[in-house]
């Protein structure tokens, strides 16, 4: 059976690419513990993508790709997913990335003086990252923790009640 494809030519519709499985074995089996968790090989997405950025720093679009392959699913429902969940990086981002908070809670209590001390502390905008490529600048909607604003998140780690005068001391924690 032959089909034609745009731009192609026609091709013969059993061909099919070959399909490109580069995740490595770390990956693979981190990977594989979460799908056993879950009902469907596509409900590990998140974690994933997840594994791949804790492993390479950022998902690229090979990484992206690699994942969708693994997990069965087309790149662009992988994409879906990765720009959708804030916390998945599709593009380089510094060692520690620092989330502020920017909801209701911690911008009534605060969330703005502590982007300006770390937009001047760290000599980036929202979004850049140092030139000695230790920090990354974010803002995200809600961390959860509205009793203890304003708060912000630096890599895994919560920091809750915080003030532009504490930003030093817990800077310096992440070398």
């Amino acid at each position: 059976m032959w089909t034609a494809r745009r731009g192609r030519g026609a091709r013969p519709a059993r061909i099919r690419r070959k399909r490109l499985r580069m995740l490595n074995e770390d990956e693979r089996r981190e990977i594989d513990a979460e799908i056993a968790l879950l009902p469907t090989r596509r409900s590990a997405c998140i974690e994933a993508l997840r594994v791949v950025q804790r492993r390479r720093g950022w998902v690229d679009d090979q990484g992206l790709r690699e994942v969708a392959d693994y997990l069965e699913m087309s790149p662009d429902e992988v994409d879906g997913v990765a720009t959708f969940y804030n916390l998945i990086h599709r593009r380089p981002v510094g060692k520690h990335v620092i989330r502020v908070c920017a909801s209701v809670s911690c911008w009534i209590l605060g969330c703005d003086s502590l982007i300006d001390a770390l937009r001047s502390r760290l000599g980036v905008e929202l979004g850049g990252t140092t030139t000695d490529g230790r920090f990354t600048l974010l803002s995200i909607q809600c961390l959860g923790t509205c009793d203890h604003a304003p708060a912000l998140m630096i890599d895994e780690d919560t920091h809750r009640d915080v003030s532009a005068e504490s930003l030093n001391e817990i800077l310096e924690r992440y070398k």
